[in-house]
């Protein structure tokens, strides 16, 4: 298990500077609106034990050199749970970082609605999603940190709500708590570890590192300015020399030993950080997502790593080429597929939807979308991922409407005609150029 931290030992670990916001309010009298026998008393314990007048603490920091808005829920105050002056400070955080477009930057520990409020507690749930529209709106992120615990309603709107998603290990995250949950449940699934695999999460970052990956993301999807496309990456390898044929450029793609999509990607950027899973249950871990420093700029990637992609390897994609369009980031794309899984459970899985939605999220992007296709572009599932109008190719790579050996079999031709076949697909890079599918051809890496 994570260790439990304070709020304010929280803010301490992630920013360089804090000010603490404090918010108006009559004093509190009773034992709130459910009359609940000793609320009163324990809230006055729990403020005596926290130093907190709440679950919930806010204000302004500085992540690096950029100003951010803080929340951080202080656990120890009746286990962080939601109550209607929490929503409060919620709301109003919410607001600071929408007023003077700041990003907000949640640090969460909570069991969920605070039971002795009832209804009430739960009815902030509807202020948190409405004050995540209105900041969505105003083009600011939301970058969420998930400690220990994190369960109920403060997972289910301020951590799965928010554009990134980092957790610390160990934490406890779901839906349920640990107290509420089935007796036979997998307590694997209700960790950070858990939903990292289920493509719930973006990453587990160690507390060490925490500072750094929070300032990162705050400059990424906070930057100003209008986006310019990112140039193409270089070939690499000994990718110098076009195909003969077209069976040679499919032989050429499905080389083992070529440069994958992990080798164009460090090549291209200074540091990258991932963007991982569907947000629906699955991660695809040959779909690479995330957002890279090139030129010190941040430009956002989507890449296949040469495998089929799955449903969900489709859905990631869709979801990060949104987040890049609403935060005015480039976007490039590496096309490496033999196509979209075809089996049983992918098909189960909405392999259809999911390639269809990618679809939609390039045609409808109005940020810089540019493409390379690197190795493979087996039909409809390598070609969702190609920017309309800027893709370009390596040497060592082919594009084509199906697989050679399926058109063969289609066309009831004998595998010695495969070669033959893949000739009158054209599928080689100086076929598409031609063609006009592809922009160019990139050049190899200097010797």
């Amino acid at each position: 298990m994570a260790e439990r931290m304070t709020a304010r030992a929280a803010i301490a670990l992630v920013c360089d500077d804090f000010t603490e916001h404090e918010i108006a309010e009559p004093p509190r009298t009773g034992d709130g609106p459910l009359d609940w026998e000793g609320y009163g008393a324990a809230r006055e314990r729990a403020a005596l034990r926290t130093g907190s007048a709440e679950s919930v603490v806010h204000g302004e920091a500085t992540l690096g050199d950029r100003p951010c808005v803080v929340v951080s829920f202080e656990f120890g105050f009746l286990g962080g749970s939601l109550s209607e002056r929490a929503g409060d400070r919620l709301e109003a955080a919410y607001t600071l970082a929408r007023k003077n477009r700041r990003p907000l930057v949640s640090l969460i520990a909570t069991g969920g609605s605070r039971m002795q409020e009832g209804m009430i507690a739960l009815a902030q749930l509807q202020r948190v999603a409405r004050a995540a529209v209105l900041l969505r709106e105003a083009g600011m992120p939301h970058i969420a940190v998930l400690r220990d615990p994190t369960t109920g309603g403060g997972w289910a709107t301020l951590g799965a709500g928010a554009d990134v998603i980092l957790a610390l290990p160990g934490a406890q995250v779901g839906f349920a708590g640990s107290r509420i949950r089935p007796p036979d449940a997998d307590p694997e699934a209700y960790t950070a570890e858990g939903q990292l695999a289920a493509g719930q999460i973006d990453a587990v970052v160690r507390p060490e590192a925490l500072r750094d990956t929070v300032s990162f993301w705050a400059a990424a999807l906070g930057s100003d300015g209008p986006a310019q496309a990112a140039a193409p990456p270089r070939a690499l390898g000994d990718a110098g020399q076009l195909p003969r044929s077209g069976w040679d450029a499919v032989r050429a793609a499905r080389e083992p030993d070529r440069p994958r999509a992990g080798a164009y990607l460090d090549d291209y950027f200074t540091r990258r950080e991932p963007l991982r899973g569907d947000r629906c249950g699955g991660d695809d871990p040959g779909m690479l997502c995330g957002v890279g420093l090139r030129e010190g700029r941040p430009v956002a990637y989507v890449a296949q790593a040469g495998t089929a992609t799955r449903p969900a390897g489709y859905r990631t994609a869709a979801r990060v080429v949104r987040l890049a369009d609403r935060f005015g980031l480039p976007v490039l794309t590496l096309v490496d597929t033999p196509g979209a899984a075809n089996d049983a459970e992918a098909e189960r899985e909405g392999a259809g939807a999911a390639i269809a939605d990618l679809f939609t999220a390039m045609a409808a992007a109005r940020t810089p979308l540019t493409s390379l296709l690197i190795g493979e572009g087996g039909s409809g599932g390598a070609l969702a991922l190609a920017a309309p109008g800027n893709t370009w190719a390596t040497p060592n790579s082919y594009f084509s409407v199906i697989a050679p050996e399926l058109a063969a079999a289609i066309l009831k031709r004998p595998p010695t005609h495969v070669p033959h076949t893949a000739a009158q697909l054209r599928l080689r890079p100086q076929d598409l150029a031609e063609l006009g599918v592809i922009r160019g051809i990139v050049g190899p890496s200097p010797a």
